[in-house]
């Protein structure tokens, strides 16, 4: 059984930083694209950041360019987003995300809220 598990979310004031976990179990999480995704209320689940399964390719939404690192520990089974200089509008639900060809897993979210 596939599952994902987030972890580090929290309540964090404007300009702070929070490390977010994914950890993965059921799947050879070194073949995996990871990504990780946010879900602000009444806002559509929108990209944050993407990696590759063997970390060649990076990709950031421009709003968390310069802010946010995403990085994996594939002998942990591990995805990881560094977020730093926080902003208010980065208050979401935080999910991960596994992609192999046509299979595609989901955790449950993690929730951030950056508020002073």
């Amino acid at each position: 059984q596939v599952q994902l598990v987030e972890s580090g979310g929290g309540l964090v004031q404007p300009g702070g930083s929070l490390r977010l976990s994914c950890a993965a179990s059921g799947v050879i999480f070194s073949i995996y694209d990871m990504s990780w995704y946010r879900q602000a209320p009444g806002k559509e689940r929108e990209l944050v950041a993407s990696l590759s399964s063997a970390g060649a390719r990076i990709n950031y939404a421009d709003s968390v360019k310069g802010r946010f690192s995403i990085s994996r520990d594939n002998p942990k089974s591990t995805v990881y987003l560094q977020m730093d200089s926080l902003k208010p509008e980065d208050t979401a639900v935080y999910y991960c995300r596994a992609v192999y060809y046509g299979m595609v897993y989901w955790g449950k979210g993690t929730l951030v809220t950056v508020s002073s």
